[in-house]
């Protein structure tokens, strides 16, 4: 990567009660501008994500529960239930675009309205989807998943030079059986071992949240510490 310097004036949120954790309150740091690609990539080896335009980072006053956590793509190999979990979902077939489209909204306010009718994104609206997922920024790609003719899951992905960042996958719920949300992991990690990505960022890892502890199943992973990035072989 290309050495780069920016002096990003970063502010901090009001605090507010916690999307995650009912017991906890949540603060932001919050980077309210563009940045390069090349930045942002950086940013996200800080523990920065994306939403919308903005870029962030929990800096709560008494909770450390939100964890970044990256994959390394070149060294990741299924597990046993991952490859059945494949295996399973043969069937299915997959496209890339690079632009949002119609359907993908449709698949989004159906998983949010059975899904995650308790959350902080209920009721969806198309607004809240576009400023949300949206960038103009990143080169992003959304990933799609198909059952025949019928798309079943997206994984809207930012992709930077030397990595992926998995911003938000949504599926159809009907179709929950077949683990989409997993084979939706799996394929990203297989796109950036193709592309030569280091690394697949999925965000956060949250271990007292049943809904967000599921992304230390992708191995080898790299959980970012006070000390650096940790491997799972050391934690």
């Amino acid at each position: 990567m290309n050495s780069e310097t920016m002096t990003v004036p970063i502010g901090i949120s009001q605090i507010f009660p916690c999307s995650y954790l009912a017991s906890q309150q949540e603060q932001l740091l919050v980077i309210q501008q563009s940045v390069t690609p090349q930045l942002y990539e950086r940013l996200m080896a800080l523990g920065f994500r994306r939403s919308g335009q903005s870029i962030y980072q929990p800096r709560c006053p008494q909770c450390s529960a939100c964890q970044p956590i990256r994959i390394n793509s070149q060294q990741f190999t299924p597990s046993s239930r991952q490859k059945r979990n494949a295996r399973k979902g043969s069937h299915l077939s997959w496209q890339i675009k690079h632009t949002p489209c119609d359907d993908h909204y449709s698949r989004y306010e159906k998983y949010i309205r059975l899904r995650h009718a308790d959350g902080a994104m209920f009721p969806p609206s198309l607004e809240q989807y576009q400023d949300f997922l949206i960038c103009n920024w990143l080169e992003q790609l959304y990933i799609e998943l198909y059952d025949g003719d019928k798309l079943i899951g997206v994984a809207v992905t930012d992709c930077t030079m030397n990595s992926l960042s998995a911003v938000y996958s949504y599926f159809d719920p009907d179709y929950e059986a077949l683990s989409p949300g997993n084979l939706l992991i799996l394929k990203q990690l297989a796109i950036a071992k193709q592309l030569a990505k280091d690394y697949v960022y999925l965000g956060y890892q949250i271990d007292a949240n049943r809904k967000m502890c599921y992304k230390r199943q992708f191995r080898p992973y790299e959980i970012l510490t006070t000390q650096g990035w940790v491997t799972s072989a050391e934690i």
